[in-house]
Protein backbone atom coordinates (compact mmCIF):
# COMPACT_ATOMS: atom_id res chain seq x y z
CA UNK A 1 0.00 0.00 0.00
CA UNK A 2 1.19 3.48 -0.88
CA UNK A 3 0.75 6.23 1.89
CA UNK A 4 -1.57 8.81 1.29
CA UNK A 5 -2.28 12.91 2.42
CA UNK A 6 -5.60 11.75 3.89
CA UNK A 7 -6.33 15.43 5.22
CA UNK A 8 -7.16 15.74 1.25
CA UNK A 9 -10.62 16.90 0.29
CA UNK A 10 -9.97 15.06 -2.51
CA UNK A 11 -8.77 11.84 -0.38
CA UNK A 12 -12.41 12.22 0.93
CA UNK A 13 -11.32 14.19 4.13
CA UNK A 14 -13.42 16.70 5.15
CA UNK A 15 -13.27 19.43 8.18
CA UNK A 16 -16.50 18.76 10.29
CA UNK A 17 -15.78 21.52 12.97
CA UNK A 18 -13.91 24.70 13.19
CA UNK A 19 -14.09 27.39 16.19
CA UNK A 20 -13.95 30.08 14.13
CA UNK A 21 -15.52 30.68 10.50
CA UNK A 22 -14.74 33.56 8.33
CA UNK A 23 -16.28 33.61 4.65
CA UNK A 24 -13.43 34.57 3.29
CA UNK A 25 -10.97 32.49 4.38
CA UNK A 26 -12.97 29.34 5.54
CA UNK A 27 -12.18 26.16 6.59
CA UNK A 28 -12.11 23.81 3.99
CA UNK A 29 -9.19 25.49 2.43
CA UNK A 30 -6.91 23.87 4.79
CA UNK A 31 -8.03 20.47 2.55
CA UNK A 32 -7.75 21.77 -0.97
CA UNK A 33 -3.69 20.77 -1.05
CA UNK A 34 -2.71 24.21 -1.74
CA UNK A 35 -0.35 27.01 0.73
CA UNK A 36 -1.93 30.03 -1.20
CA UNK A 37 -5.23 29.51 0.35
CA UNK A 38 -6.26 29.30 4.16
CA UNK A 39 -8.84 29.15 7.38
CA UNK A 40 -8.28 32.06 9.72
CA UNK A 41 -8.78 32.77 13.59
CA UNK A 42 -10.96 35.19 14.35
CA UNK A 43 -8.84 35.90 18.02
CA UNK A 44 -9.06 34.24 21.18
CA UNK A 45 -7.70 31.61 21.79
CA UNK A 46 -7.61 28.12 22.46
CA UNK A 47 -8.82 27.67 18.96
CA UNK A 48 -9.54 24.11 17.22
CA UNK A 49 -10.34 22.04 13.97
CA UNK A 50 -11.29 18.53 13.19
CA UNK A 51 -10.64 16.54 9.99
CA UNK A 52 -12.90 13.40 9.57
CA UNK A 53 -11.78 10.78 7.21
CA UNK A 54 -13.91 8.71 4.96
CA UNK A 55 -12.67 5.48 6.89
CA UNK A 56 -10.12 4.50 9.73
CA UNK A 57 -6.75 5.12 8.77
CA UNK A 58 -2.73 4.37 9.82
CA UNK A 59 -0.88 7.80 9.95
CA UNK A 60 2.43 7.29 10.23
CA UNK A 61 3.24 11.40 10.07
CA UNK A 62 1.54 14.35 10.48
CA UNK A 63 2.34 18.14 9.23
CA UNK A 64 1.18 21.39 9.10
CA UNK A 65 1.99 24.74 7.48
CA UNK A 66 0.25 27.79 9.82
CA UNK A 67 1.65 31.60 10.36
CA UNK A 68 2.27 32.66 14.03
CA UNK A 69 0.81 29.54 16.17
CA UNK A 70 2.54 29.68 19.47
CA UNK A 71 1.01 25.99 21.16
CA UNK A 72 -0.58 23.25 19.17
CA UNK A 73 -1.86 20.02 20.37
CA UNK A 74 -2.70 17.61 18.06
CA UNK A 75 -5.19 14.65 19.45
CA UNK A 76 -6.80 11.54 17.66
CA UNK A 77 -10.20 9.44 17.46
CA UNK A 78 -11.30 6.15 16.23
CA UNK A 79 -14.85 6.47 16.90
CA UNK A 80 -17.20 6.79 14.42
CA UNK A 81 -18.44 10.11 15.36
CA UNK A 82 -16.09 12.65 16.36
CA UNK A 83 -15.88 11.99 20.24
CA UNK A 84 -13.20 10.35 22.78
CA UNK A 85 -10.15 11.92 21.77
CA UNK A 86 -7.18 11.25 23.34
CA UNK A 87 -3.69 13.73 22.44
CA UNK A 88 -1.18 12.24 20.58
CA UNK A 89 1.37 15.24 20.14
CA UNK A 90 2.24 18.44 22.34
CA UNK A 91 4.78 21.11 20.37
CA UNK A 92 5.61 24.96 21.11
CA UNK A 93 6.58 26.66 17.92
CA UNK A 94 8.95 28.79 16.46
CA UNK A 95 8.01 32.01 15.57
CA UNK A 96 9.14 32.70 11.83
CA UNK A 97 8.50 36.18 10.61
CA UNK A 98 7.59 36.95 7.51
CA UNK A 99 7.32 33.05 6.24
CA UNK A 100 4.78 29.97 7.09
CA UNK A 101 6.06 28.11 10.22
CA UNK A 102 6.01 23.95 8.91
CA UNK A 103 5.93 21.41 11.47
CA UNK A 104 5.95 17.82 11.20
CA UNK A 105 5.30 15.45 13.54
CA UNK A 106 6.56 11.82 12.64
CA UNK A 107 4.32 9.50 14.80
CA UNK A 108 4.19 5.77 16.07
CA UNK A 109 1.42 4.30 13.15
CA UNK A 110 -1.69 4.95 15.25
CA UNK A 111 -5.30 4.28 14.07
CA UNK A 112 -7.45 7.23 13.45
CA UNK A 113 -10.88 8.00 12.39
CA UNK A 114 -10.60 11.87 13.45
CA UNK A 115 -7.36 14.26 14.49
CA UNK A 116 -8.39 17.26 15.95
CA UNK A 117 -5.84 20.40 15.75
CA UNK A 118 -6.09 22.81 18.96
CA UNK A 119 -3.95 25.72 18.52
CA UNK A 120 -3.63 26.68 22.46
CA UNK A 121 -1.91 30.05 21.96
CA UNK A 122 -0.02 32.70 19.12
CA UNK A 123 2.07 35.32 18.55
CA UNK A 124 -0.82 37.54 17.67
CA UNK A 125 -4.25 37.70 17.77
CA UNK A 126 -5.40 36.18 14.71
CA UNK A 127 -3.63 33.07 13.13
CA UNK A 128 -3.72 31.10 9.93
CA UNK A 129 -3.85 27.01 9.05
CA UNK A 130 -2.34 26.94 5.21
CA UNK A 131 -2.37 23.07 4.97
CA UNK A 132 -2.71 20.10 6.89
CA UNK A 133 -1.29 16.85 6.06
CA UNK A 134 -1.45 13.19 7.18
CA UNK A 135 0.30 10.36 5.63
CA UNK A 136 -0.79 7.13 6.49
CA UNK A 137 -2.71 4.38 4.71
CA UNK A 138 -6.13 2.82 4.93
CA UNK A 139 -7.11 -1.13 4.69
CA UNK A 140 -8.62 -1.80 1.20
CA UNK A 141 -12.85 -2.18 1.69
Amino acid sequence: MRATDWCLSAAGAAVVMATSSDPEHPAGNMADGSSETFWTTTGMFPQEFIIGFPKSVTISRVAIQCYLVRSLRIERSVSKDPVDFEECVEKDLQHTEGQLQMEEFPLPDFQATYLRFIIKSAFDHFVSVHRVMAEGTAEDT
